[in-house]
């Protein structure tokens, strides 16, 4: 129904053009997509207003608010959610594997995600309120490494070290615990905060991990969750495992900064190693995560020249429809091997013990040896069931448009049927399964116009290369390579000026940024006992179709 990357990239040029140009063509034609930001509209309204355009708790838009007709007579039909969540449902058989990806992408998609696509919710009592705006965001709406560094100037305080002491200037709190090292714990021996991450009212000044009510008193959960800068990182022991990578990297950054710099106070030790940090993890989303999800052969680089003159670079504005497009939750599979055990991905929730027993290199090791589910429609465990519930009632408090008007604002064919939207397959039992699955979305939405933007958004099968769907491939590509280059580090003042790049991120974390690749490349000198052992996000036994 549209041009791939492949496409893209061959239409380009890719045999002729050197890497540098063919990278600033390809970044360009795909941020440009869709529409440039600001965009008119916001969550807040379902109008244009200045107190929407200026307040950065609401979500930006990019098609305006589109609210339900209450009359059905006008040619519209909504399916009731409980039938629409059964849509995402696994199928009795089994969930589909994705042919490419391993575990360790939608660990690291949902780490990096975590950071700046943040629906405001609050813990149900006694740890908050129970209430939620699905139209408001606790976002920074920048990919600043907030679950490592927290998204408040005092959140960030509280997992410093802030001291002058030699050793420790510039790190953050950390623990020993055999030999590796961790966050600290958030929670004492007594089951409550520690006094050290409350403020003088005794009120938590960390975001406390979403889902604590799920955990009856005393559950020996509470004794291993750490205290970080997101509500999320403790999710799951895989977010986790990346927060422990990062926070090694800081430390063991700030270590050699203290080595060579020894003059320079806390602060600036701290500071400067975030800059590297926050470099070195947008260099990893773009040459390893984008690259992995990439359909073609060429590969992007993580070259923020590209921007610099260009007519999209704006202020980042995270939009609705990009929070609801990252709900990956198919890729998730129900059961995970680690630790040389199955365990039911349920019991992994707010779990951080398979972590700690196993250890950073072997978490790693084992992530990367599950193979990933395929993203799609009647392949999501049972235990995400809820979260797709979320998802769907998320983006209709919020009226967003139709699948097709997504398809047609990116520039792309609206699907004509529904065999058009579920596509076919030479395989026989794959060409029944979405010939079923186009039937039950008939008899749920009737008319091909009515589906709604998250179902229709999964419903499409993924590229022959990639593990997503088109139409969810070009909305990430688009935002993706329009807010990593956008990020005032890599401004042409500060990355692109040699003096200012040299005072934001000195020599030697300049050599560490150029030295660093892949996930790997960071685990490898974090740690001991890799070896050879495989670590990445696409499957050894994946082949180019």
């Amino acid at each position: 129904m549209g041009s791939s990357l492949e496409d893209i990239a061959l239409a380009a040029g890719s045999f002729v053009l050197g890497g540098s140009k063919l990278n600033r063509i390809l970044v360009n034609k795909l941020v440009k997509a869709g529409r440039n930001r600001p965009h008119p509209w916001t969550t807040k309204h379902g109008y244009i207003s200045w107190s929407g355009l200026t307040d950065r708790t609401f979500n930006a838009r990019l098609l305006p608010a589109k609210p339900y007709p209450a009359d059905e007579a006008l040619g519209t039909r909504r399916p009731p959610i409980d039938d629409v969540v059964r849509l995402f449902l696994a199928d009795p058989a089994g969930q589909r594997e994705c042919p490419k990806s391993t575990m360790l992408f939608p660990a690291f998609a949902q780490y990096l995600t975590d950071g700046f696509l943040r629906t405001q919710m609050s813990n149900d009592p006694p740890f908050g309120s129970g209430e939620e705006d699905r139209r408001r965001t606790t976002s920074n709406h920048e990919i600043d490494q907030s679950p490592l560094y927290g998204r408040t100037p005092v959140q960030t305080e509280v997992l410093r070290t802030m001291s002058e002491e030699a050793g420790k200037r510039g790190r953050l709190k950390s623990q020993s615990m055999s030999g590796e090292e961790y966050s600290p714990f958030l929670f004492g021996t007594d089951g409550k905060v520690k006094p050290e991450f409350l403020d003088a009212d005794g009120n938590a000044i960390l975001d406390l991990p979403l889902g604590l009510s799920s955990l009856p008193p005393g559950a020996p959960q509470f004794a291993n969750l750490f205290a970080v800068g997101g509500d999320r990182v403790n999710s799951t022991p895989q977010v986790m495992m990346m927060n422990t990578l990062w926070l090694r990297e800081h430390n063991r950054l700030a270590g050699i900064l203290e080595s060579k710099h020894p003059d320079w106070d806390d602060e600036r030790m701290f500071e400067t190693t975030r800059n590297i940090i926050i470099v070195m993890f947008i260099k990893i989303v773009v040459e390893e995560y984008i690259n992995h999800i990439n359909t073609a052969k060429f590969k992007f680089l993580a070259d923020p020249k590209v921007a610099w003159a260009a007519d999209w670079n704006r202020p980042n504005l995270m939009t609705t429809e990009f929070s609801l497009l990252y709900r990956w939750h198919p890729l998730v599979p129900q059961s995970v091997n680690w630790g040389g055990q199955v365990h039911d991905g349920k019991s992994l929730l707010l779990n951080n013990s398979v972590l700690i027993n196993s250890g950073l290199v072997q978490s790693f090791v084992d992530i990367s040896a599950n193979h990933s589910t395929a993203l799609g429609l009647h392949n999501s465990a049972s235990f995400l069931l809820a979260a797709e519930q979320k998802a769907i009632a998320q983006a209709r408090t919020n009226n967003v448009a139709t699948y097709n008007d997504y398809r047609r604002a990116m520039g792309m064919d609206p699907a004509k049927s529904y065999a058009d939207l579920v596509g076919t397959s030479k395989e026989p039992a794959e060409r029944a399964r979405r010939a079923a699955l186009a039937a039950e979305l008939q008899r749920l939405y009737g008319d091909i116009e009515n589906v709604e933007f998250y179902v229709g958004l999964f419903a499409e099968p993924s590229d022959k290369n990639g593990p997503l769907p088109e139409l969810i491939l070009a909305m990430v590509a688009m935002d993706a390579f329009s807010q990593a280059f956008t990020n005032p580090l890599l401004s042409e003042h500060v990355y692109g000026n040699e003096e200012n790049r040299l005072l934001a991120f000195t020599k030697e974390g300049l050599e560490a940024i150029n030295d660093t690749d892949t996930l790997r490349d960071i685990l490898e000198r974090n740690s001991t006992g890799l070896g050879d052992r495989f670590v990445g996000m696409t499957r050894r036994d994946w082949k180019r179709n």
